[in-house]
């Protein structure tokens, strides 16, 4: 490996807290959307980080699968973010009342 795993994971750590930053501060749902996006994105660099240290491709699988997800939560998310724009005319989620 020519990256040392001590930088991967501190690579991922800091994507991660960035992604929980973005999906916390901000009043946006497309903007929480990527959020998630990018903490998903963080805990696949270190999957394959790990598969790369151990020379296991159990990491690289589990990447799969949260390509799959990452892919499945967007498409519905965009959707529930397009759905709730026709009702509301906003995209700040104080302004939706899911009750109704």
């Amino acid at each position: 490996m020519i990256v040392p795993f001590g930088h991967v994971l501190l690579l991922a750590g800091i994507l991660f807290l960035m992604g929980m930053f973005c999906l916390v501060a901000r009043r946006n749902l497309i903007m929480m959307l990527l959020g998630v996006e990018i903490m998903l994105n963080a805990a696949s660099i270190a999957f394959v980080g790990a598969a790369l240290r151990w020379q296991q491709l159990e990491g690289q699988v589990f990447v799969l699968f949260i390509l799959a997800v990452a892919g499945a939560e967007v498409s519905l998310g965009l959707a529930l973010i397009v759905s709730v724009y026709r009702r509301t005319g906003s995209v700040d989620p104080g302004v939706f009342n899911f009750l109704k």
